[in-house]
């Protein structure tokens, strides 16, 4: 199982690609973060941590989680 990880240097989002059903909440919600024609697709620099939070915790798939 592959895992990807983006931080802030505040918390780290962590992408389990395999997981992902591509429903593209993540893309609306935060477009500053998250744009898949860049690489990397996911800049957590680009949004508070609490709208990290918040975001993260709207992935239907569970692609994306927050490491501990």
């Amino acid at each position: 199982m592959s895992t990807r990880e983006y931080t802030n240097g505040e918390i780290t989002i962590i992408w389990k690609p395999e997981k992902c059903i591509h429903s593209g909440i993540c893309v609306k919600t935060l477009p500053g973060v998250y744009n898949p024609k860049d690489k990397p697709w996911i800049k957590p620099e680009n949004a508070q941590t609490q709208e990290l939070i918040s975001q993260v915790a709207k992935c239907p798939s569970g692609a994306l989680s927050i490491k501990d």
